[in-house]
């Protein structure tokens, strides 16, 4: 019994990361030998699916009211707002290079999932897409799967709790703490269902290749190819001519700033952590780019939390090969929702490992589009993670510097500022 155990705890103690490939290559395997008789383990698969459609509810509204709930609104001032604004509008640039660089690329074009029927229905107009985001019923809208109508409504609802807590009020405050209280409870119990689900994800990811492998044969790693160098393009693009363009608009040298930012832009692509490279970033903020306390150890943190431009840019990616893999167009009205909904979902990816796979349920479900393609990619995830938070970590210290550079917070006699 003791060694059983001693197994479970081994296997549990596995990163799940590794767990994932090993179920990819195993599928790999399987469907090459067996054919297409091997659909038979496409319950499995789907599972999966449902494993995951169960948790991103839940997972989105909770981690959106408790992060939007501990931004103190009333001592942002005028560099919070700063950082905020810069992290949006790079945010809102990676989705669009992201959407630009996969209609260029066209990753899934001529790939279809199997044992998936796709119908598409006749978009709405912009104008009754635009009014659609606010929910009639917020509830209605968590059960029906409507991704934006429920992450404004969760906004809404930590921006107020937010408020509650400085106010002037004290039954207001008591009802804020015990309200955050809650969600920090349900936040935690959320992860520990999150966790259960990857847990599976290697068998559902092992069912999924398996199947497609068998019925498509070993074409179908071209695909993820052009969806890897789709990623990477988009990533080293965004970098260069958005951070890049950025830093030279503000007089700020990109070559002086990318020597400065360097060690913890390479932690972040071998850790694949936004959050565990936090402490090089600082360090790099403090000891290389010459940036004020006051203001890295804000905005650093917070941009580790909301600023995901590479996670922004690899789910507008992947939207549209599941478009291509359908056989579907999309339309203008879905765009901007895909935009918008990945923007907005970004705020909720950062403390979980593997979330952006349980975010794509969110970003795919908006317009939807077929959720079979995360159990498709899964396999591949890892390497283009590493790039997205690279791209993650770069984006923090570049707005973080633009930021101190405004308000002139960079000691210019410290790090690769300082003269020879």
């Amino acid at each position: 019994m003791v060694r059983k155990r001693n197994l479970l705890k081994r296997y549990l103690d596995f990163s799940v990361i590794y767990k994932i490939a090993i179920g990819f290559f195993l599928g790999i395997i399987a469907g090459v030998t067996v054919g297409p008789a091997i659909s038979i383990i496409e319950p499995l698969g789907h599972l999966f699916i449902r494993m995951l459609k169960m948790i991103a509810m839940p997972l989105i509204f909770f981690t959106l009211v408790l992060g939007s709930s501990h931004l103190n609104l009333k001592k942002f001032g005028k560099i919070g707002g700063e950082i905020i604004l810069f992290y949006c509008l790079t945010s809102l640039i990676a989705a669009c290079i992201g959407l630009l660089m996969a209609l260029l690329i066209q990753p899934g074009l001529g790939l279809s999932l199997e044992g998936v029927a796709f119908t598409s229905t006749a978009p709405p107009s912009l104008i009754d897409t635009m009014l659609s985001w606010v929910p009639e019923n917020p509830f209605k809208a968590l059960a029906s799967y409507w991704i934006l109508p429920t992450i404004i409504f969760s906004l809404s609802f930590g921006l107020s709790l937010s408020y509650l807590k400085t106010s002037k009020d004290r039954h207001n405050r008591e009802i804020s703490t015990t309200l955050v209280s809650v969600f920090e409870a349900c936040s935690e119990v959320i992860f520990k269902i999150v966790r259960l689900v990857l847990e599976i994800a290697p068998y559902g990811v092992f069912a999924l290749i398996a199947v497609n492998i068998g019925g498509k044969g070993l074409g179908i790693f071209f695909h993820f190819g052009k969806l890897l160098a789709t990623d990477y393009l988009a990533c080293v693009t965004h970098i260069i001519l958005v951070y890049g363009g950025l830093l030279m608009l503000f007089r700020i040298s990109p070559i002086k700033f990318f020597n400065g930012a360097k060690d913890a832009m390479l932690t972040a692509y071998v850790t694949r952590t936004t959050a565990g490279s936090l402490p090089v970033s600082m360090k790099c903020a403090n000891d290389n780019l010459g940036i004020k306390k006051e203001i890295y150890s804000f905005s650093l943190p917070l941009g580790a939390t909301i600023n995901m431009d590479g996670s922004s840019l690899h789910m507008m990616v992947v939207a549209v090969m599941a478009a291509n893999m359908a056989g579907y167009q999309l339309t203008l009205p879905e765009i901007l929702i895909l935009i918008l909904t990945v923007i907005m979902a970004s705020v909720g990816t950062a403390a979980l490992p593997s979330a952006t796979l349980i975010m794509l349920v969110g970003v795919l479900s908006s317009v939807g589009l077929p959720l079979e393609i995360i159990g498709l990619i899964a396999g591949v995830d890892v390497i283009s993670d590493m790039m997205r938070t690279l791209t993650n970590v770069t984006g923090d210290l570049a707005c973080t510097s633009i930021v101190s550079k405004i308000n002139g917070a960079i000691d210019t006699k410290v790090g690769v500022w300082a003269k020879e």
